[in-house]
């Protein structure tokens, strides 16, 4: 990456003492911690409410069973145990919430220490990051818990005459455990195709290199998901696919950017003989 007199000019007029550095620090962690204690707030203040938004996917998942969604039963078994649950919900709530204000904070802190061309590479990155945990989250919470909830409602063993009565009747902490463990882990894989573009931009990986591991990040994404998700074959092969195909999106992505970076370096070439002076003739 070539660095240019008007980028070295750049960093040299945003270069601060140290204290001053400090104090933009403070400033930032203040607005991040503001932003965070605000969401945490309004999400305490709405923890029912986003809770019973959480067990909609464990009514779907009683849909798909045969059985009455009406009659779902969530149970907490100590006296501080849902406060600590509403709790814990406010926290994962906020940090999500005021992630974006957060990023920007960090975003603004590094951007003076950064050329332009690496602000103008940085930033469609930072977009794109909230972006795919979106979407990771969307897969869990529209289809995933539905299906794993679905799974463990089948091992129920009622109404079967002299059996044993065995039914589900999950905690709430250990429901809102697993929903945010779904969520975190889907989230953290969606963000693959970002860490690989960021990496291959700074020359740290390649689409060939990326297609040389193919095979090993297929067992890395198989063993991943058994340590990420609950000990059932539904849950980890459901987070071990969606990897493999971020992997393949990731080796596109690679492309793209060693196919653009060609084409910058090309025509910077091209440019440097067309300003090149001519040899007198002979």
């Amino acid at each position: 990456m070539s660095i240019t007199e008007r980028d070295r000019d750049e960093i040299d007029k945003s270069s601060a003492p140290l204290i001053e550095h400090l104090i933009e620090l403070r400033r930032r962690l203040i607005w991040s911690i503001a932003g965070f204690f605000i969401a945490f707030l309004a999400c305490f203040f709405l923890a029912k409410r986003l809770f019973n938004l959480l067990v909609i996917p464990f009514k779907w998942a009683t849909q798909w069973a045969g059985l009455d969604p009406s009659k779902v039963e969530l149970i907490y078994t100590a006296p501080q145990e849902f406060f600590f649950t509403q709790v814990k919900l406010a926290a994962f709530g906020g940090m999500v919430i005021a992630f974006p204000l957060i990023a920007t904070q960090i975003y603004k802190f590094i951007a003076p220490g950064l050329y332009k061309n690496e602000r103008n590479a940085f930033l469609p990155f930072l977009i794109a990051s909230p972006i795919l945990f979106l979407m990771g989250a969307a897969l869990v919470y529209f289809f995933f818990t539905p299906m794993v909830m679905w799974f463990f409602l089948s091992m129920q063993q009622v109404g079967g005459g002299g059996d044993v009565q065995i039914s589900l009747l999950p905690k709430v902490s250990e429901y809102l455990s697993l929903i945010m463990t779904l969520i975190f882990s889907f989230g953290l894989v969606f963000q693959l195709p970002v860490v690989t573009s960021l990496m291959t931009r700074v020359g740290l990986l390649s689409s060939q290199a990326l297609k040389d591991k193919r095979k090993w990040a297929i067992v890395i994404a198989f063993v991943v998901a058994a340590v990420l998700t609950p000990p059932d074959p539904m849950s980890q092969i459901g987070l071990a696919l969606p990897t493999i195909i971020l992997y393949e999106v990731s080796i596109w992505s690679a492309k793209l950017i060693e196919r653009s970076r060609e084409q910058a370096t090309k025509a910077e070439t091209e440019d440097k003989s067309d300003e090149s002076p001519s040899q007198p003739s002979a």
